[in-house]
């Protein structure tokens, strides 16, 4: 997520010479340089020593040790601190980087790593006006930006946005095997179900009308769609979707508060 997020700054006019990123596994560093021509530290106090906006791309669990490696930088600099880390909560990162620190908590999703993405944003009081700005800039990047009112609503954008491309995913395999059932081969029917959903989500992006009138437009009284969608909504479709997202949102809940 990081190479993608540097990659998109990069493309979109940041100089890459402003960049500056650490990493473990030199192999990465090195794969990083492929991409873009940023300066590569051997250590995240490093990085962070000039920075004005800090990416904490890091797994939640290696967060303490993200935060405490980068606690001085931050208070030196005031810089912002972006986090893509889920279930790491604001409160636990300004333990380690003081109560004075500037965090913006993120939760983007995969669909980034192709300039696609859709990202949701929350700052905490400390976040100046320019500091959102700078926030907002860095994840647009990689796709569309939304500013939620309490932290707390991460936890539904997990379950809904950040989860969401494997629920597509899930449905579409859903889709292949049902169409192999009924005598397609697995090549033919993987191309038409990618393309058909490529296609429904331009049209749902791209139409002046909404979601349930597209579904009516494509249902004709008594045809197949019909058959297809009665039987879709017989079986509780809505009510299967909405514990599935309900439960990933507990999870994201559980997760927050397991992370301390």
């Amino acid at each position: 997520m990081a190479s993608s997020i540097i990659g998109g700054l990069v493309e979109s006019g940041h100089p890459a010479k402003l960049i500056s990123a650490a990493d473990p596994f030199p192999a990465s560093l090195e794969r990083l340089r492929e991409i873009a021509p940023v300066n590569v530290c051997a250590d995240n106090a490093t990085a962070a020593a000039e920075a004005d906006v800090v990416i904490l791309a890091v797994k939640p669990q290696v967060m303490a040790e993200a935060t405490n490696s980068i606690a001085r930088a931050v208070r030196t600099r005031r810089a912002v601190v972006i986090s893509i880390a889920a279930g790491v909560t604001i409160t636990s990162m300004q333990a380690r980087l003081g109560p004075g620190a500037a965090i913006v908590r993120c939760m983007p999703n995969t669909p980034a790593l192709l300039g696609c993405g859709a990202s949701a944003l929350y700052a905490n009081d400390r976040v100046s006006q320019q500091q959102r700005q700078y926030a907002e800039a860095t994840l647009a990047a990689v796709g569309i930006t939304c500013w939620v009112p309490e932290e707390a609503a991460l936890d539904a954008i997990t379950a809904l946005s950040g989860s969401g491309p494997a629920y597509f995913f899930l449905f579409m395999e859903a889709m292949i095997d049902a169409a192999c059932e009924l005598g397609l081969d697995r090549e033919t029917a993987t191309t038409m179900t990618l393309q058909t959903g490529l296609g429904s989500a331009r049209m749902a992006l791209e139409s002046d009308v909404d979601l349930v009138e597209l579904r009516r437009r494509v249902t004709s009284p008594g045809g197949t769609t019909e058959r297809a969608v009665e039987n879709f909504e017989s079986n509780g479709l809505r009510e299967l979707v909405a514990k599935a997202i309900g439960a990933a949102a507990d999870r994201a809940a559980e997760m927050a508060r397991e992370m301390g």
